[in-house]
């Protein structure tokens, strides 16, 4: 019997006799079922963690945070008694004690309605006025915790003048500002003062689930609600993965095919500030600092045909604050799906044709007719073939992951046979090994492979493969993503949710997992992403790099098809990438807009909001865009380059 069956059956005896009789019953998440859940969690965990005290501990720091992400309700003092309680709670938990959730609330709703009675004396005030030379960090982690209540205000009254300075941004009088702000408040302090027991419950858990990995998830109900109404056609987004760090909305990618990739404006690590239905002027503006993420996300969410404005942060030499308006709509596979396009190449007296073919992410549909990127790869790797290419570019830099099934047929298309991937739970416990069956190889001449920070999961294992094997040449970012692990949906019993967990890590045919550490590039390009912290390393609770035993097999190249690239080979494709990198000036450029922009400094000026709220929109040149989009970009130029230098070393 499986954890789920008996953590089902073991509920089941918790209820009522004639509930549990029931036909038709749901449960609600009670006291005595969280040990049971939690439990559900670490069964299947691919680390198998004991629910020791230094766990337990952890689970109470991000408990803490949850609770006060901003670090402008607690003093040093407060908070350190609040993690110290919640360490206990979670101890008390597993004798099903939950006595202190009750008082826990109490003391929230009290520390929110002082929080709320805070900004409405200040921003109530005739005299209130922005201080514009103020600066605030906005990543709590990076500043020290308020020791007394005197740095505290001086927090708060920083927050105070960075959330007015983005109404005011918006073009919203300082008298509505004024209003919003104080409602604002009031709406944190109402939400605490709604939370059922269940959903403290919840918060419970997920911070247990965050202990184990960033991935791993509980679902409550309506969790599982807003996952199914996502998926239904009728109700549409703008195709982003977003997530919520310190009180921030941030965006971690934008999905190809989806609107805001067709809109090409909206970029990684950009922070979400506020959401305006319809376009810029048109809706109110809803600040979403510090909102439920769930929240957020039904705000962006909407009908296909209708416009949502994002306001956004982007980190660079200064803070540039943009206004997008995007149409939401489904994710179109058809701009998701491959393309090839081709550069001419000169070498001397010799011009070389590249085949450049761009895979944005992995597919493959269920239905008869749906297209699927596998097939799609095949066609243009045969067209390439057929047009007399003299090397090949998959350019990955955008593709953030897919179908693994899709990723295993497209490696199958460069190699004879042999495994290309691994997952193993339970520390290598067991390996389900994915391999190539087929012996035809579409491709057997010189073959480069771009990536970048934000190639993920599936994109990685092609690219981490074909490496492995000596099958191509490695180009992009210093690293892939490093999403490694294996997540898996467990439905709990009805009204309890859903447990989202990882249960597995893949490895590469050489024996290393991808996960943290990514892939690393045979040859070094710099790209947009290149000063930007993208990657799983940069998760909290991140788990650790791996590795198992070695599996390649030698009937990849079994009857000598193609030519492996040797280290020396790439050596020397990497100087001359090198000296052209240094000479070209559109790298330069590049270089120089990287050198200007510090990324992750995360200070920002209360002056800089103000200064910018006429400069960024959506009235930036769009012609120049989409021109851009249709062009290759620098990355995929100079890795045609390289192609063209192996196709002559090879």
């Amino acid at each position: 019997m499986s954890m789920i069956a008996r953590l089902a059956l073991l509920l089941a005896l918790l209820l009522p006799a004639h509930v549990a009789t029931a036909q038709d019953f749901s449960m609600t998440l009670s006291c005595a079922a969280l040990p049971l859940v939690a439990d559900g969690f670490t069964a299947q965990h691919v680390n198998a963690a004991e629910a020791d005290k230094k766990f337990a501990r952890q689970v109470a720091k991000n408990w803490a945070e949850s609770i006060d992400p901003t670090e402008a309700l607690l003093i040093e003092s407060d908070y350190v008694a609040l993690e110290t309680r919640l360490f206990e709670l979670v101890q008390s938990i597993r004798d099903r004690n939950c006595a202190d959730f009750a008082r826990l609330k109490t003391d929230q709703i009290a520390w929110q309605k002082e929080h709320e009675e805070y900004v409405r004396d200040i921003v109530a005030a005739k005299d209130f006025k922005i201080d514009k030379t103020r600066e605030i960090e906005l990543d709590p982690k990076k500043r020290d915790r308020p020791k007394t209540e005197k740095q505290r205000e001086e927090l708060r009254r920083a927050l105070i003048d960075f959330q007015m300075a983005n109404y005011l941004a918006s073009e919203v009088s300082e008298k509505e500002a004024r209003e919003k702000l104080i409602h604002r408040y009031e709406l944190f302090t109402r939400r605490v003062k709604e939370q059922s027991e269940a959903d403290l419950y919840g918060v419970f858990l997920n911070s247990y689930a965050a202990a184990l990995d960033p991935h791993s998830t509980y679902f409550s109900p309506e969790d599982m609600e807003d996952f199914r109404i996502s998926m239904e056609l009728s109700l549409t987004g703008i195709g982003a993965v977003l997530s919520s760090r310190d009180g921030y909305t941030v965006v971690e990618e934008v999905v190809a095919g989806g609107a805001a990739s067709e809109h090409g404006k909206l970029r990684p690590k950009d922070q979400i500030i506020a959401v305006t239905q319809g376009a810029k002027g048109k809706g109110e503006v809803v600040d979403v600092i510090d909102m439920n993420l769930r929240d957020v996300v039904r705000l962006i969410r909407g009908k296909k045909g209708t416009k949502v404005t994002l306001t956004v942060l982007r980190k660079g030499a200064d803070t540039e604050r943009f206004d997008f308006t995007i149409t939401r709509d489904v994710i179109d596979l058809a701009e998701s799906a491959a393309s090839l396009k081709w550069r001419q190449v000169k070498r001397g007296d010799k011009t070389l044709k590249v085949a450049v073919i761009e895979l944005p992410s992995f597919y493959m549909g269920d239905k008869p007719g749906a297209r699927d990127s596998a097939k799609d790869m095949e066609r243009l790797v045969n067209q390439a073939r057929k047009e007399k290419a003299d090397a090949l570019v998959l350019d990955l830099s955008r593709n953030g992951g897919g179908v693994l099934q899709s990723a295993v047929a497209i490696s199958g298309l460069f190699i004879e046979k042999g495994p290309i991937v691994a997952a193993s739970n339970r520390a290598g416990k067991k390996l389900d090994v994915l391999e190539d069956k087929d012996s035809d190889v579409q491709w057997d001449g010189p073959l480069v492979v771009l990536t970048s920070k934000v190639s993920a999961s599936a994109s990685e294992i092609l690219a981490g493969a074909l490496q492995d094997y000596g099958r191509a040449v490695i180009v992009g970012d210093t690293h892939t993503y490093g999403k490694g692990s294996v997540q898996q949906l467990s439905q709990l019993p009805p009204g309890l949710g859903m447990l989202k967990v990882t249960t597995a890590l893949y490895y590469l045919p050489g024996g290393q997992s991808v996960q943290s550490t990514g892939v690393v590039p045979d040859i070094v390009v710099p790209s947009p992403f290149s000063t930007l912290e993208i990657g799983e390393k940069h998760q909290n609770g991140a788990l650790a790099p791996a590795s198992t035993k070695a599996f390649k097999s030698s009937k990849a190249n079994a009857s000598k098809r193609w030519k492996p690239v040797t280290r020396p080979v790439v050596q020397k494709l990497g100087t001359m990438s090198k000296t052209r990198v240094a000479t070209s000036k559109e790298f330069k450029e590049l270089q120089k807009r990287l050198d200007e922009a510090d990324a992750n400094n995360t200070r920002i000026k209360i002056a800089e909001i103000l200064d910018n709220k006429k400069k960024k929109s959506d009235s930036d040149d769009d012609d120049a865009d989409e021109k851009k989009k249709n062009e290759l970009s620098i990355q995929s130029k100079e890795a045609a380059e390289i192609a063209a230098d192996l196709a002559l070393h090879l």
